[in-house]
């Protein structure tokens, strides 16, 4: 059998994707959508490890305790600057096209959030039990609870700036691309007192105050770019300064290098996000724009284009998802010992390469485990909805994982 006989259902497929796809489908916003969505597995699976201890039970590691160079790669894989970007553009031109109030437009949108974490903790939830009996170690559902819940905290953050839509949308209207400026300025401030000379009387919990700004600065440049109010030469502003910023942090004010957190570092630029997170959104959010023309017409071919689609209606589920499917691989092989790669600890070069030969074996898994968990991102049937009854189980299983996850229970 040929190689052409192979791919002709998926290029016939691919083909069948894009005459569907409506004309008014800005497919340059799909695909940076779609790029910052594989960067989030991507990223958690390269740069996140596991030890076994003597009771052969899984304990998270990184490879960058022992490889400070790979934080570059970082600077690569955190594309959470991109993905706020295109959700304040999308959430821009959903919120003037809303057939309805504001309030129902949010509840959408909160609901399309909500389900598919609902489904993944409610899972976990009872799998917990079912594993530990089955002779998983309490230490390795701990471990594996705090990875699902890991990436999910984005999703409450993005409900918060999403509920902001109309207040971003009305500053755009006033100041255009600026109105991210004062929360640039506030994330700087807050910089200042928690690393700056003030730092040892600063409560550490001042520096909560910087989520909100932090991760809203993108989001507001979205919603500016979505309202017309940034064009290229707003594009090359945000990418020189941006990285100019970024550089002089590094070099001058020596921020960490890695963009995620380190085990055992003092200073982490993530949680909550720091000045040179901003700074290195502004950049990528820069480099988007500028980009915008040239990645719309690449995504014009069918075969580039229909990925696309399947990553965005997946979207959820990828994010929610991925990180159990690196636990389906990790877990059953804790029991066999140290699996170069998979379970023995972070700290060679032979780790890293094992660990890319992993990489398909994830992805695999996660496309088999999406087949089902899919379900809970689709929206119910028609004439089907969720009674209040599951919704109120679902809601008490994940308090209660969320709860064992942080330790608490």
């Amino acid at each position: 059998m040929s190689a052409s006989t192979v791919l002709a259902p998926l290029r016939e497929a691919a083909e069948r994707i894009d005459r569907r796809t409506p004309a008014h489908r800005d497919r340059a916003v799909d695909g940076l959508r779609a790029l910052a969505l594989l960067a989030v597995p991507t990223g958690h699976w390269l740069l996140g490890g596991f030890t076994l201890d003597a009771d052969g039970a899984l304990h998270n590691a990184s490879p960058l305790s022992a490889f400070g160079g790979l934080a570059p790669a970082s600077w690569v894989l955190q594309m959470l600057g991109v993905f706020f970007l295109v959700g304040g553009y999308a959430s821009a031109l959903s919120y003037r096209r809303r057939p309805g109030s504001a309030a129902a437009w949010l509840k959408g949108r909160i609901v399309r959030l909500g389900r598919p974490v609902l489904g993944v903790t409610a899972v976990w939830a009872l799998a917990a039990p079912v594993l530990y009996a089955a002779g998983v170690p309490e230490a390795s559902l701990r471990t594996g609870a705090k990875l699902v819940v890991q990436p999910l905290w984005f999703v409450g953050v993005y409900v918060v700036v999403t509920a902001l839509t109309p207040y971003c949308v009305r500053a755009a209207g006033r100041l255009g691309g600026w109105a991210a400026a004062p929360l640039l300025a506030s994330v700087a401030v807050m910089d200042l007192l928690r690393y700056g000379p003030l730092a040892p009387s600063v409560p550490s919990w001042l520096s909560l105050l910087n989520i909100l700004p932090g991760w809203l600065f993108a989001y507001q440049l979205g919603v500016s770019w979505g309202e017309r109010r940034i064009g290229r030469r707003g594009g090359w502003l945000l990418l020189a300064v941006g990285a100019l910023l970024f550089a002089a942090l590094l070099a001058v004010f020596h921020y960490p290098a890695s963009m995620v957190g380190v085990p055992g570092a003092a200073r982490t630029n993530s949680h909550p996000p720091s000045l040179l997170v901003l700074a290195l959104a502004s950049t990528q959010s820069g480099a988007a724009i500028l980009l915008r023309d040239r990645l719309a017409r690449l995504l014009a071919r069918p075969v580039l284009w229909a990925p696309v689609v399947v990553v965005n209606l997946c979207a959820m589920t990828i994010l929610c998802w991925h990180q159990t499917a690196m636990l389906a691989a990790a877990v059953p092989a804790s029991f066999a010992g140290g699996l170069a790669g998979l379970t023995t600890a972070p700290d060679s070069l032979g780790w890293i390469v094992a660990r890319l030969a992993w990489m398909p074996v994830f992805a695999g898994l996660l496309v088999a485990i999406a087949r089902y968990a899919r379900r809970f991102e689709a929206p119910p049937a028609a004439g089907r909805p969720t009674s209040a009854l599951r919704r109120a189980v679902a809601g008490l299983l994940a308090v209660g994982f969320g709860l064992f996850a942080l330790g608490l229970a």
